[in-house]
């Protein structure tokens, strides 16, 4: 089917793996032991966060790394029986396009892309080890994003657009990052779906402290991405540990954490219009990415719901709202189907999560999943919707 295509597709949802600088370089040495430092435990390298060891990942120099979609087939039902550390057996030396720009858009090329949003990998994944230190999140914050600058840009060549990476926990310090962003290019934002830790304990992304943020958002036009990450939710008991559900070695035990990703992206997402986000600021472009949307009929049902519950709270009806200001992206196996018809093709974007192991094999591989829909529909789901939030809309 690419080749019958008469465009390039543009990928919402692209991973590079962070250099082994990413987190020290722009970080004051006083500054690293509450953030984060490299340690060596039984001959590996490590990641200590805020003083203590992460094992987000087994290895963060991410050298040999498994390949693109190594679990493809896993979630695609798991037709083998296996389990997921056989998936992930066969591994390859780190490709250079996974670390460096003018790899990536040779890659990009090759891939039959047009262009793509650069997401990160263990960026998304810090904050909420150091939420209780704003300080230090304010310098991961700060420091990761000049490294992105330096090492991706966030407009290279007009293929790649890296989201650099914001944190509410100093309403502040948030706004002044915002601003260097724009100044240095950024068309794009990305922060976590999760309440935003501050000095004064958890709130509300849309809690009125926010304000002079969200105010400057709406202003600038510039397209915030709510990406799955560590949103610091819990099993509350019903499983051991921590991650998101996947288990390696032995005998799969489901267990809650594998919806922990679509818990918080729901909750976030019905808080921003339940705290009437879209009427205070109108200009707000949305995007859930790497989220999954098979809980979206019951977050729309819900939100209905309150409307009738809550009669005057709403200014407008805030499904329509909803439908208006936000654009989801569906876990590849998801029901594309369904997504567009509760949200209108329009408010539907393509993203392959590629390179890393849950997301597709190549990025065009899912083509297959949109094989039913009208050629217009599937273009502005392949392509035209992410091309249009990549462009800034001051207010």
């Amino acid at each position: 089917m690419s080749e019958e295509l008469e465009y390039r597709p543009f990928d919402c949802d692209n991973h590079y793996y962070e250099g082994p600088d990413a987190f020290t370089r722009h970080v004051p040495a006083a500054m690293q032991p509450r953030v984060v430092q490299w340690v060596e435990v039984d001959g590996r390298r490590h990641h200590l966060v805020g003083g203590k060891l992460s094992r987000a990942v087994v290895n963060p120099t991410w050298n040999p790394i498994a390949k693109p979609g190594a679990l493809h087939r896993y979630f695609r039902g798991n037709p083998d029986g296996k389990i997921p550390m056989e998936y992930l057996e066969d591994r390859e030396q780190l490709p250079t396009a996974y670390v460096e720009r003018d790899a990536r858009v040779e890659r990009i090329e090759s891939q039959g892309l047009e262009a793509v949003w650069l997401f990160p990998t263990l960026g998304v994944l810090y904050e909420e080890l150091l939420k209780h230190d704003v300080e230090a999140v304010v310098a991961l914050m700060r420091g990761f994003n000049r490294w992105l600058d330096e090492d991706w840009g966030f407009d290279y060549r007009d293929r790649i657009y890296a989201a650099p990476y914001l944190s509410l926990a100093d309403v502040n310090e948030a706004v002044i990052e915002l601003e260097w962003c724009l100044d240095q290019g950024a068309r794009l934002i990305v922060m976590r779906p999760a309440a935003a830790w501050t000095a004064d304990g958890p709130r509300s992304p849309g809690h009125s402290a926010f304000d002079p943020f969200w105010a400057r958002v709406n202003e600038a036009g510039i397209t915030v991405v709510a990406h799955a990450g560590d949103s610091g939710y819990t099993t509350h008991g019903y499983a051991g540990g921590g991650g998101f559900g996947l288990n390696m070695k032995g005998r799969y035990r489901p267990s809650i954490k594998a919806f922990n990703i679509e818990r918080a992206a729901h909750d976030w997402l019905i808080t921003m219009s339940l705290e009437q986000m879209y009427t205070r600021f109108p200009g707000l472009r949305v995007v859930s990415v790497e989220n999954g949307s098979d809980y979206l009929a019951l977050l729309l049902r819900k939100l209905s719901q309150q409307a009738s519950r809550a009669p005057g709270w709403f200014d407008d009806d805030p499904v329509e709202l909803f439908r208006r200001h936000v654009w989801m992206n569906p876990f590849w196996e998801d029901d594309v189907y369904e997504l567009v018809e509760l949200m209108g093709a329009d408010h539907v974007v393509f993203g392959s999560d590629w390179p890393h192991i849950e997301g597709l094999p190549s990025p065009l591989d899912y083509l297959a999943e949109v094989e039913e829909l009208d050629y217009g529909d599937q273009r502005l789901v392949m392509r035209d919707n992410t091309r249009s939030l990549t462009e800034l809309r001051p207010a």
